[in-house]
């Protein structure tokens, strides 16, 4: 069951104006392993004309997108930041999104972690928790 809170996005219709309007995408945790969720969801969002951003400790380049160790790195504003890391680091993501001035982020499936969550809607963000884009994307807008 996704979590829901006083301004964390569970609409449907803001859901799908997320996605469709917001262009470039963090996504935290994403490395070359074709094993991770994180890997499938970043090419789902690139072939659906998002620039996506891989942001992992080793910097490595995934999807032909050159990576970055920390949000903080990215030289060009970000969007939306997509987490995928275990929920006890959400925290320091969710500071480092409102810090670069992403203007929503996005809790993967599990990344529920109630004090981030706070931090991120008294920040002025869009959150989105415990949803996956992937899932949401074509349930919201089709294929």
């Amino acid at each position: 069951m996704a979590y829901v809170a006083d301004g964390v996005v569970t609409d449907d219709t803001a859901i799908r104006d997320l996605l469709i309007t917001n262009k470039t995408w963090a996504v935290v945790g994403l490395s070359s392993n074709m094993a991770r969720p994180a890997w499938g969801v970043a090419g789902f969002l690139k072939g659906h004309d998002k620039t996506i951003v891989p942001v992992h400790p080793r910097a490595e380049s995934v999807h032909g997108e050159r990576g970055y160790g920390m949000l903080e790195e990215i030289p060009f504003p970000v969007d939306v930041v997509d987490v995928f890391v275990n929920a006890d680091l959400a925290g320091p993501v969710t500071a480092q999104a409102i810090a670069i001035g992403a203007k929503a982020i996005w809790y993967q499936l599990g990344v529920v972690n109630e004090d981030a969550i706070k931090l991120a809607v008294e920040a002025g963000l869009q959150v989105v928790v415990d949803r996956c884009p992937a899932i949401e994307w074509p349930r919201l807008i089709g294929a």
